[in-house]
């Protein structure tokens, strides 16, 4: 065979190769990686914040955005959230990005299933107020409610020989009484009537006076002042009053007058009537009043029956000033000496039978 033959048959075989090939679509490999994309940067560093923080709407939570960079308003339900606007936690809010497949950057603020409560087949969100009644104040946290009381229940103090506890006409908290049966009253004692006239005592139909205890007097001898707030005015606007005191005078040496054989003196009275003074006015009319007295042991004496008495006082140059003053009836001397500015002096005042008998 001769070499021109040997090639034409190899040029025949290669044409023959190339139209198998060109007629069958080469098969390519599907690629498993997803699409590239940019993620969306929410958070930038370092850090900048405004000097003063934002000011939220009423029931919505200042927190520390998603970057703890800054404070920020947190998002509530229904509004779009991500890794730096954060949703309202004290609510139960969370991030829900379920509807972002599959980048997972932006969601919307969404309740937790287990942070409502029920209560009285009304449904409350975590984090809302509510008040059942008139007594109570109640708050939805992470699916159970915790209450508050609204009415301040102050029982007698033990020298009291019948409490009684009743409700008062027109008034959501009952009271407190104290019956005196040692008077033979056969009427309603004078603290349940004080109290049925204290919640009629409203200049405005709409308009419930609510008056505070008077505070300790500010100093334990000489002239203090003792404060209270009321709205008991025509205005039903919530001010502060001040009243004169005097628990015992700091010039007298009240131990000389304790009686021998005692320890104590309740009540210590001056031998003349005699004007007040303040600011270089001068009261006008004598007085003579009572004074709370010392102890040479442990004990110390506090007034527990005082009232308040409306003083005129004439000034040199014609003008005449009215102050309410402390006019003390009675004092207890115990063991519970107290700080008068003690902001936990109200939570002190009852006494032990022991201190009593003493």
């Amino acid at each position: 065979m001769s070499w021109l033959l040997i090639w034409v048959l190899l040029v025949a075989r290669l044409h023959q190769a190339v139209s198998l090939n060109s007629s069958t679509a080469p098969v390519i490999p599907e690629s498993t990686t997803p699409e590239p994309y940019n993620r969306t940067q929410y958070c930038k560093w370092p850090c900048t914040c405004p000097e003063t923080p934002p000011s939220c709407p009423p029931g919505v939570s200042l927190i520390m955005d998603g970057c703890e960079c800054c404070r920020a308003c947190a998002k509530q339900v229904g509004e779009i959230c991500n890794e730096a606007d954060n949703c309202d936690h004290h609510r139960g809010l969370y991030c829900d990005y379920s509807s972002d497949k599959p980048r997972y950057e932006k969601g919307v603020c969404a309740y937790l299933l287990s942070t409502r409560c029920v209560y009285n087949g009304i449904i409350y969100r975590t984090g809302q107020s509510f008040q059942p009644n008139c007594k109570y104040q109640c708050l939805c946290v992470n699916g159970a409610i915790g209450c508050v009381p609204l009415c301040t229940y102050e029982p007698p103090r033990v020298w009291c020989p019948t409490p009684l506890r009743v409700k008062i006409p027109g008034q959501c908290c009952e009271q407190w009484i104290c019956e005196e049966p040692k008077r033979g009253r056969k009427a309603a004692p004078r603290h349940a009537m004080a109290a049925l006239s204290s919640g009629k005592n409203s200049w405005q139909q709409d308009c419930m006076t609510q008056t505070t205890s008077w505070s300790p007097c500010s100093k334990t001898c000489g002239r203090g002042v003792s404060l209270r707030i009321t709205n008991a005015n025509k205005q039903c606007r919530m001010v502060k009053e001040r009243r004169l005191c005097n628990i015992r005078p700091c010039e007298v040496d009240i131990t000389k007058h304790i009686k021998p054989g005692k320890k104590c003196l309740n009540i210590y009275r001056e031998d003349q009537e005699r004007n007040f003074t303040i600011s270089g006015c001068t009261s006008k009319k004598l007085y003579r009043p009572k004074y709370c007295g010392v102890c040479t042991d442990e004990r110390c004496c506090i007034p527990y029956k005082s009232k308040t008495v409306q003083v005129e006082f004439q000034c040199p140059d014609g003008d005449m000033i009215t102050w309410q003053v402390m006019w003390i009836n009675a004092c207890f001397c115990n063991l519970s000496c107290k700080n008068p500015n003690d902001i936990f002096a109200d939570l002190d005042q009852y006494y032990e039978n022991r201190e009593i008998m003493n």
